[in-house]
Formats: structure tokens, sequence, C-alpha cells
């Protein structure tokens, strides 16, 4: 879709004119009583089951975010039908439970995180440190167990509307299991944020010496039935694909065709410089910008322009904030690269 018109939108227009008033979120998904799962049999809020069979260790991660609650809707649902490995051993974990606890449906976005961002601190140096904060404290209670899985997917969603994607990092046997897994189809390559590293990010999954490999879903708008389908649809091919579970375990939902996978990869991580940055037009993502050059945005007033054709928009974030990762600009990947993913 060309989307090559420099010309202000009224809508745009009063968006950067400070008068154009946030939506409601509307939430359609109940939050989950995860009151019986509390304790977790290895440590508060974490569950982990291992087979007699050997096998991987794999951990499914919810609640990163407390406020995106369609992770813990699945994982609630596995324990409360007794899901179990066949082989190996399944952790699934519920992350940042302090933060969930002050989910609110009337204000649905306050419980993201108490302190800070508990997805920026997953570095050794921040770990290790002397800051104190509620999502580092869990973050270090967390960090043995994470540190053990051989394969780990981390359940989001999205406020601003989107198509659903793996994202895979810097590593290629991360692109490699995500375009495997083929669901969601787009598979995305890049280097983070700027205001700290993501679990996706940490040391054991990203040492080209080590084969431990994360994935980080992000399955559709944070409060919607669809968004749970996506994840346990995803998170079902994972555990398949580990051997974690056999292809009829009736907990999961059946296998279905999926389009083509697709890899891109990050050319660009926009990050806000100003707490004016403003989109020319409600991109949504996965959307495909024709053309090179593009005026897409203003951050104050400097422009912000596609840096080739056919740029892919990588989960826009339409009110963001100075420092704030504002959008993600991609290209897809050539023959070349996916043969060297297959090498």
């Amino acid at each position: 879709m060309n989307q090559g018109s420099d010309s202000l939108p009224p809508a745009l227009a009063a968006l950067l004119a400070g008068a154009t008033d946030a939506p409601r979120l509307a939430v359609g998904l109940a939050a989950p009583d995860l009151r019986p799962w509390l304790a977790g049999n290895v440590m508060p809020g974490v569950w982990s089951f291992a087979a007699a069979e050997p096998g991987p260790h794999v951990v499914v991660v919810a609640l990163m975010h407390g406020n995106e609650i369609g992770g813990a809707v699945l994982l609630e649902s596995w324990l409360r039908g007794g899901l179990r490995p066949r082989c190996g051993r399944l952790s699934l974990v519920f992350a940042n439970l302090e933060a969930f606890a002050r989910f609110d449906p009337e204000d649905p976005t306050a419980s993201r995180f108490l302190d800070e961002d508990m997805n920026r601190v997953w570095d050794e140096e921040t770990l290790e440190g002397g800051r104190r904060s509620a999502e580092l404290r869990r973050a270090r209670a967390l960090r043995p167990l994470l540190e053990s899985a051989d394969v780990l997917l981390d359940l989001h969603s999205m406020l601003w509307p989107g198509e659903p994607l793996l994202l895979c990092g810097q590593t290629a046997r991360s692109a490699q299991l995500a375009l495997r897994l083929g669901s969601p189809a787009l598979a995305v390559a890049d280097e983070g944020h700027a205001g700290g590293r993501r679990l996706l990010d940490y040391g054991p999954f990203r040492q080209p010496e080590s084969q431990r490999t994360a994935l980080l879903l992000e399955a559709g708008s944070h409060w919607e039935p669809e968004t749970v389908a996506q994840m346990a649809a995803s998170a079902a091919r994972l555990l398949r694909l580990c051997g974690t579970v056999g292809i009829a375990e009736p907990l999961l939902p059946a296998p279905e065709p999926t389009p083509a996978p697709r890899l891109v990869e990050v050319t660009w991580t926009v990050t806000a410089r100003s707490n004016s940055f403003a989109f020319l037009r409600p991109y949504r993502g996965g959307q495909v910008v024709a053309q090179r050059n593009t005026l897409i945005a203003l951050d104050g007033d400097t422009e912000i322009r596609t840096p080739h054709d056919n740029c892919v928009m990588v989960m826009p974030n339409l009110r963001v904030g100075r420092g704030q990762t504002a959008v993600r600009l991609a290209r897809f990947a050539g023959a070349g690269r996916l043969s060297e993913l297959d090498a």
C-alpha cells in the first residue's frame, strides 16, 4: 500500500495540536482467577512439571506486563486442565504478579508494571547491580529457572492494532525456530529497545555458543479473545515441535494449515526524541509502505521517512513518549538470508 502523500490529515493536525483525546480502551477479556495457582510448585507463580522421558525444558511465560492478561488466561486453562509433558520438562510462569494484582478493566493500561518495565531489565549488569524495584526483585528470583530453559516462549499482546508476529531478536537459531513454528506467519528479527534488554535478548538466549532459544509472541490486541486463541495456537505448535506433548493432546488446539512464514529484518528502530512524536496516519502493525522516503511521522520538527521500498511497520506506538520505541521499520529478508538460516 503506497502511503506517499506528505499532506497532514485533519486528525493528525488535531493530534499534533494536543486536541485529540485518547479513545476509551475496550476490555473484552475477563482477567483469570489465579488464586489457586499463586503458590506455585517451584516458587510463587511458577509451576514446573517433569516427564519420565527425557526432552527439552520448555518455559512459557505470561504476565511479563501485568495488564497483558491473555497469556495468563491461557496458562490458567492449562493448569486447571492438568496439562503435563510427555517428555522433558514444562514450566509455566506468571511473571509480574504484583502488577497483575492491580489490573482494573476500567483503567487497563495502568497495571503494565509497578516501578519499571519488567521486559527491559534482562542484562547481567542490571540484574546483578544495586538498583531496586519490584520488577527487578521478581526478575532476580525467576532468573535461575529461566536460565535453565532450552526453549522459551514469552507471551505478549499489543495496545495498538497490528498483525500478530514473533520477535526473534538477533540469533539465527531463534529466526529458524520462528519460521519453523509458522504461527503467526510474520517473524521479526530486531535488536530490541534503547530503554533496556528484553528477556528474549537475555544472555543465555543470545550467546553464540549457547543452543538455548527464546521467542516473543505479540499475539494481537491486549484484551480480545482472538489474542488468546493465537497464543494457544502458537504455544501448541511449539510444544508439539519440541515433543513436549503429543499431536492429539486434548487441551491444545488441533494443528491447522498456516500461510508461508516470512522473515523481516528491522533496519531502523525509531526512538522518540520528543514528547510530540506523531504519525501522519494511524498505521497498523504489519502494514507495508511501498515507497522509500515516504514521510510517516514527525518527531517534533524532525521528519521520519521510510528508509527503503516495501517498508514494514512493526508495532507502531500511536501514543509514544520521549525515549520510547515509536516503531520498528523492517524489510523482507532476501533469499540469501533465508538460505543462511537453512544451512
